[in-house]
């Protein structure tokens, strides 16, 4: 592509229309549930994600189910199989940690999931991709570290409900 004003050359991103189209949308998704409206005053940006977590039980639902079309998105782009994995604990990740009230909220301003599954997304998309043992040591890394932060956090609600039955026992 041309551009008139300068006579610059311009390459047009690889890719048919539909896959643009779908890498867009993933973009819009992205930037409405993460980057919407800058924090004035600070460097910090935020989206549709944290304040519908603000709504009680069904919030934080609501925004990781919007949040999943950028993985149906990928599936239908075809990505590799550990892409869609690192997408998912992404996912993963920021439903767990939103399910502590206020905490979770600030979490998911920081961490932006939808944001970057639409990086890893059109990343994926846009090159031929090979899975490196590095990208399965971070998916494995990640779901095994956040298996033992849930199954320290069960063993600690365990261990207070076992003190205070025996605090109220005696």
């Amino acid at each position: 592509m041309v551009d008139q004003s300068s006579g610059t050359i311009h390459e047009s991103p690889p890719g048919d229309p539909e896959r643009q189209a779908m890498l867009a949308t993933a973009d819009l998704i992205a930037n409405i549930l993460d980057t919407t409206v800058r924090i004035p005053g600070t460097r910090l940006y935020l989206g549709l994600d944290p304040l519908l977590g603000l709504i009680p039980g069904i919030g934080d639902i609501l925004a990781n189910l919007i949040g999943t079309v950028i993985l149906g998105l990928a599936v239908r782009l075809q990505v590799p199989q550990i892409v869609l994995v690192r997408m998912s604990v992404n996912l993963l990740i920021n439903g767990a940690v939103r399910a502590i009230p206020i905490f979770g909220d600030l979490f998911s301003v920081w961490f932006r999931s939808h944001a970057r599954n639409a990086v890893l997304l059109r990343e994926a998309a846009m090159q031929p991709y090979r899975a490196r043992h590095r990208d399965w040591l971070y998916a494995a890394g990640i779901i095994g570290g956040t298996a033992l932060v849930l199954t320290l956090a069960i063993a600690l609600v365990l261990w207070m409900v076992v003190k205070l039955w025996a605090a109220f026992v005696m």
